[in-house]
C-alpha cells in the first residue's frame, strides 16, 4: 500500500490540454528527427528511442515519423547482431561485437520491426527476427537477461512477436526467462528490482545508513517492459497473473520514493548518493504507470496523484523551450554522481521514454 503522503499529494499546476500535449509530443519528436540522423545503429540506446518514435506515430499518423523508422531499419538491414553462425551466438557477458546476437541489447530492434511488419506485411521485416527469437525459444538456456535492462530491452519481443506467429513456445520462454532474472533482482521487502547481480544487497550500500542501491533507470527499464508484454500477451495466457502481480508491487515499490518534486533521483532510496534530476528513469516509471491507470490495473485513484508530479517534472522541467529533453543520465548502469546531468543532458532513450510517457498521458486525458 501506499503511504497517505503519497495518496494526498497534488500537482501544484493546471492540466495541460490534449491538444497542447499533442502539440508538445510533435514539437518534441520534430526536434530530434531534425538534430539526429534516421542513418543510425539499431542497438538499444538508438532503438529505445524508436519505441518512443512508434507510439508517436501510432498516436498521429504522421508519415514523417514512419518514414524515419524505415530508414533507420533499412539501414540496419531490418537486423540486430549480424553475426550469421549460430555457433558464435553470445550473451552471458556485454558486448556490441556482431557475435551478441542473443544479447538483448541488440535485439530490442526487432520491437520496432515488428510494429513496422504489422503496418506493411513485408517478410524481410522480421525474417531476422523470426530466426533469433525462434532459436532462442527453443534454447534450454534461461539467463538471457541477467540486468534489469534486458526486460526491458529483449522481454517484450516474445510477446510481441507471439502476436504476429501465435507460437506458445515463444511465451513459455519469455517468462521462463523472466522468472530466472525475478528470482536473481527482485527485491520482495522494497518492491525493486537491483540493476544486476553486482548491486544486490549487501553488495552495494547507499550513503543512507547504507541501504540498498536501487537505480531508477534500471527499475524504469523493468515497469515500461512489464506494461508492453502485458499490452500484447494474451488475455487468457496462464502467465498473465504473474505478470501482473509483479507490475502492481513494483509500480507500488516505485511509487514510494518519488521525490517531491516529481522526479525519482537515480539513486531511489537515497538521493545523497547522486542528487538532482534525471529524466530518463522519470519517464518511463510515469509511462508504466499511466499504462496501467489507462488499461484498469492500477488504480486511478492510488496512481493519478503520482503521474501528475511526474508530469508536472517531464513537462516542466525536463521539457527544454526548443523542444529537447534534458537532465537524462549519460549511458551507465548505476546511481553515478560524477556524470553531469543537466538541461543539456540528452540522449535518445531519454527522449524516447519522455514520448512514451506523454502519449500515455495524452490517450489519459479527457
Amino acid at each position: 500500500m501506499l503511504s497517505a503522503a503519497i495518496l494526498t499529494q497534488t500537482a501544484a499546476f493546471a492540466q495541460t490540454s490534449k491538444q497542447e500535449v499533442l502539440t508538445t509530443i510533435e514539437k518534441v519528436n520534430d526536434y530530434w528527427q531534425s538534430h539526429n540522423k534516421a542513418q543510425c545503429r539499431g542497438f538499444w540506446d538508438n532503438a529505445a528511442y524508436f519505441t518512443g518514435n512508434q507510439a508517436v506515430y501510432d498516436l498521429t499518423g504522421k508519415q514523417a515519423y514512419l518514414d524515419y523508422a524505415i530508414k533507420w531499419a533499412e539501414y540496419n538491414n531490418w537486423k540486430g547482431a549480424t553475426q550469421t553462425d549460430k555457433s558464435k551466438w553470445q550473451y552471458k557477458q556485454y558486448g556490441e561485437g556482431m557475435n551478441h546476437v542473443l544479447f538483448a541489447d541488440w535485439q530490442i530492434c526487432f520491437q520496432v520491426y515488428i510494429d513496422l511488419y504489422k503496418l506493411e506485411h513485408r517478410a524481410e521485416r522480421i525474417t531476422r527476427a523470426l530466426e533469433v527469437m525462434c532459436y532462442q525459444s527453443k534454447t534450454a538456456d534461461k539467463d538471457y537477461w541477467w540486468w534489469s535492462d534486458a526486460l526491458y530491452m529483449g522481454m517484450p519481443i516474445f510477446s510481441k512477436l507471439y502476436t504476429v506467429t501465435h507460437d506458445q513456445k515463444l511465451l513459455d520462454k519469455q517468462y521462463e526467462c523472466y522468472k530466472w532474472t525475478d528470482s536473481l533482482l527482485f527485491d520482495t521487502e522494497d518492491q525493486l528490482y537491483y540493476r544486476d547481480g553486482k548491486y544486490v544487497y549487501p553488495k552495494v550500500k547507499t550513503a543512507c545508513n547504507e541501504g540498498k542501491s536501487f537505480w531508477a533507470r534500471g527499475d524504469g527499464w523493468v515497469l515500461a517492459g512489464l506494461a508492453k508484454v502485458l499490452q500484447d500477451l494474451p488475455k487468457d495466457s496462464k502467465y498473465r497473473p504473474f505478470y501482473i502481480d509483479r507490475f502492481k508491487k513494483l509500480a507500488a515499490g516505485v511509487a514510494k520514493c518519488q521525490q517531491e518534486g516529481g522526479y525519482w533521483s537515480r539513486s531511489m532510496l537515497c538521493e545523497d548518493d547522486a542528487p538532482g534530476y534525471e529524466t530518463s528513469g522519470t519517464a518511463f516509471f510515469a509511462y508504466g504507470m499511466l499504462w496501467g491507470v489507462n488499461n484498469g490495473i492500477l488504480p486511478a485513484k492510488t496512481y493519478k496523484p503520482v503521474i501528475d508530479k511526474a508530469w508536472k517534472y517531464l513537462y516542466e522541467v525536463a521539457l527544454q523551450s526548443d523542444g529537447s529533453i534534458g537532465y537524462v543520465q549519460p549511458i551507465g548502469e548505476k546511481p553515478d554522481p560524477t556524470r553531469t546531468v543537466d538541461a543539456k543532458s540528452q540522449a535518445p532513450f531519454g527522449t524516447g521514454a519522455w514520448l512514451l510517457a506523454a502519449v500515455e498521458y495524452y490517450k489519459s486525458l479527457k
